[in-house]
Formats: C-alpha cells, structure tokens, sequence
C-alpha cells in the first residue's frame, strides 16, 4: 500500500467519514477557505490511481467511496512510521513520548490495561 500524501489524507479522512461522496460532499467537509473544486477532484482521481477510491458513475458524475479501510491504513502508516523513526520498536516509541511526557500517566495506565487484554486474547488463541 502506498503512502498518502497530506492533501491526499485530507480528503481521504472525509470520505472515510461520510463512507461515499461526490467532490461537492467532500468539499463540505473542509475549512473555509476550502480548496478549488477541480482541486479535491484531481486528488480524488489520484486516490482512484492509487487504489484507495472507487466510484459508481451516475452518467458524467461520480459518486466516490473508499476501498481501503481507515484501520488499514492506520496500521500500514503506524507500522511505517515506527519502523523510520523507532527503529520498528514500540517500545523504543512509547519511551520516547513518556520521556517527552507526551503520554499522561493515566494514558499509559489505558495503554498498559489495552496491552493487557490483548495478551489475554492471544495467549488464549494459542
């Protein structure tokens, strides 16, 4: 899966949002001043390039929808983003923000008590 880049994201996070859309949709969902129109539908088309669109045509109109789930997605970058700047260590990540004291104590508590669960599910699995 290839990496989006930040104009792509954007209008991926809102057709992720609203599940299908035409570029006048998508177009609602951003900040004023919003992007030219035939902008958001040159990205649209180069999300379609990229695999990450479809569309149903409705004669010279397209109704756009993502073929490529935000989960992942999620998981594709995470992955990525750990792997060039942690050295594919979360551990090494998560030191990281609780050294930045980026993470509250109570945010690594819930992450400690997800972790948990998790472990709980694949000792389980085996």
């Amino acid at each position: 899966m290839r990496e989006l880049t930040r104009a792509e994201e954007q209008v991926m996070q809102v057709l992720w949002k609203l599940k299908k859309g035409f570029v006048k949709d998508i177009l609602e969902h951003f900040d004023d001043p919003k992007p030219a129109y035939n902008t958001v539908s040159t990205i649209v088309r180069i999300l379609q390039d990229k695999g990450f669109v479809d569309h149903k045509a409705y004669g010279r109109t397209h109704e756009y929808f993502p073929i490529v789930s935000k989960s992942d997605y999620s998981k594709m970058h995470l992955s990525t983003f750990v792997k060039d700047y942690f050295s594919n260590s979360f551990e090494k990540m998560v030191s990281f923000f609780a050294k930045e004291k980026s993470i509250s104590v109570k945010e690594m508590g819930d992450i400690m008590k997800i972790m948990e669960g998790e472990m709980k599910k694949q000792n389980g699995k085996k």
